[in-house]
């Protein structure tokens, strides 16, 4: 199959593709790993595409202690081997390895996945991981939001009509901090049948200072373990807190599919969350991060 018949647009600024986008049925194109092959089997039709690669200030990272600023154009294969990201935000690394293939990885940007919106990405499942804050333009202003507003449910994020996703920002944790990106795909390369993810800090005496852990792929968008979070903060590691995630992974709402039962997908969610404990756990020990 190809694509209908559409019209192409490339501006060179933000400012130009916010008014190309007031035009009726159009699309942006980032990477269009996700884009492409959809309209190729006419699941969209376009009229225009509005390519945003042309625009410098979309592709930039910066990266310090207090804030790490993604554009929307930052690619999948920056992220997996910047060098900087890595001393600070390991986690992206071991995430973005398990994103389809290096062919993929090389086109993927950060913002085409969290506008496509698959419920098994891992880059959504990061930045909620991270309570990410957003930067959406459109044509009379700018709006920043955080990541779990703009995600509304699987492949439906909360741009409105004219507007587009410019900048992720993130707030990096302390250095030495423990971290894990754990999936279950039935090969490489697939969408994860489940995913968890942890971030986590002790406190001198050893015991759990901070914490995040999120699952994916269950329901319809990433999932935070809020309360096995709270339990474990002031607590020494144990089996009780992985028994804590390993019941409310087991209590998440989840879709079951063609590959496997709903009850199967919260079982490997609940036996990645305990190990991407155990991993975020033994790196926060020994010196993580």
């Amino acid at each position: 199959m190809k694509s209908p018949a559409f019209d192409y647009h490339c501006p060179t600024s933000v400012a130009e593709a916010v008014q190309l986008l007031a035009q009726d049925n159009v699309t942006l194109l980032a990477g269009g790993q996700s884009l492409v092959p959809m309209m190729n089997f006419r699941l969209l039709a376009p009229a225009a595409l509005i390519d945003i690669n042309n625009i410098v200030e979309l592709g930039e990272m910066t990266i310090s202690d207090s804030k790490i600023s993604f554009g929307a154009m930052v690619r999948q294969r920056r992220l997996e081997r910047d060098e900087a990201l890595k001393k600070i935000a390991p986690i992206f690394g071991e995430a973005v390895l398990q994103i389809g293939h290096r062919q993929t990885r090389n086109r993927g940007t950060i913002g085409g996945s969290l506008c496509h919106l698959d419920p098994s990405a891992e880059l959504p499942a990061l930045c909620v991981l991270h309570d990410a804050r957003l930067t959406l333009a459109g044509q009379t202003a700018k709006r920043e939001v955080s990541i779990h507003d703009f995600i509304k449910g699987a492949m439906a994020n909360g741009l409105s009509a004219g507007e587009m996703l410019t900048h992720v920002e993130i707030t990096p944790w302390p250095k030495k901090h423990g971290y894990a990106f754990i999936e279950h795909a039935r090969r490489a390369g697939d969408f994860a049948l489940s995913s968890a993810s942890c971030l986590m800090t002790l406190d001198q005496s050893g015991a759990v200072d901070r914490i995040a852990i999120c699952v994916g792929g269950l329901g319809d968008k990433p999932v935070r373990l809020r309360q096995t979070e709270a339990a474990a903060k002031g607590m020494k590691f144990s089996q009780e807190i992985m028994d804590a995630a390993d019941h409310e992974a087991r209590s998440c709402s989840a879709d079951g599919s063609l590959h496997a039962s709903a009850d199967f997908k919260r079982q490997i969610a609940a036996t990645l969350a305990k190990r991407a404990l155990r991993l975020a756990y033994e790196r926060a020990s020994g010196g993580g991060a």
